[in-house]
C-alpha cells in the first residue's frame, strides 16, 4: 500500500524543502470531504502506479486509509519531472469525474498491411458513480485495416456513464506506415 504524509505548511520553502527530499505534492479532495495537503516519495507513487491493475488505489495518509484515483497532474515542462498531482477521494454512490483508461486487446489487420497502431487516448474522461465505472475501457481492435478508427462514439459504456469528451474524437486507429 502507498504511504504518505500529511503536509504541515504548504508555502514555498516546506515544498521545494520536501521535492528536494524526493516527496511528491499532492492534493486530495472529494465531494463534502475536507481538503488534504499530502506528499508520496516520488520513487513510491511511481512504482505504485505502474503495478496498479484499476484507475483507483489505496494510499495511507497519516493514520487514515483513503481510496483515491488520479485527476491530473503536472510535469516540469524542461525536463518533464512530476511535480504535483491532484487526486480524488472515491465515495460511493457519488457521481463525479474519472479519467478510465483505456486498454487495447487483439492484433489489427491494417498492421499485416503495413500500417500502423496509433493509440490517440490513453485514459478517457466519464462522468460516473464509482460502482458503474469500468476499471478500464476495452477496445478490440482485430477488424481495424489501414484508415479505420475507433471514435468515442463507438464506445458502448451504457446508460450510467457519460462521455466528457466529443463524440468524433479518435480512440485509436491504423494509419498507414511512411
Amino acid at each position: 500500500m502507498l504511504e504518505g504524509i500529511i503536509r504541515e505548511s504548504t508555502g514555498k520553502k516546506a515544498t521545494k524543502a520536501l521535492r528536494q527530499d524526493g516527496y511528491l505534492i499532492a492534493n486530495i479532495y472529494g465531494k463534502g470531504l475536507e481538503n488534504i495537503n499530502a506528499a508520496f516519495k516520488k520513487i513510491d507513487f511511481i512504482k505504485a502506479m505502474r503495478a496498479k491493475t484499476t484507475f483507483t488505489f489505496e494510499a495511507k495518509i497519516g493514520n487514515k486509509t483513503h481510496t483515491l484515483a488520479i485527476q491530473e497532474y503536472q510535469k516540469d515542462p524542461i525536463n518533464y519531472d512530476l511535480l504535483h498531482i491532484d487526486l480524488i477521494a472515491v465515495q460511493p454512490k457519488v457521481v463525479t469525474f474519472y479519467q478510465v483508461p483505456v486498454r487495447i486487446l487483439g492484433e489489427a489487420i491494417g498492421i499485416k498491411n503495413k500500417g500502423v497502431l496509433m493509440q490517440y487516448r490513453k485514459r478517457i474522461k466519464i462522468k460516473s458513480s464509482i460502482e458503474n465505472a469500468p476499471d478500464a475501457i476495452e477496445l478490440d481492435v482485430s477488424n481495424l485495416d489501414v484508415g479505420d478508427n475507433i471514435l468515442v462514439k463507438d464506445l458502448n459504456l451504457g446508460d450510467k456513464i457519460t462521455v466528457c469528451i466529443g463524440d468524433t474524437v479518435p480512440v485509436v486507429g491504423v494509419i498507414k506506415a511512411k
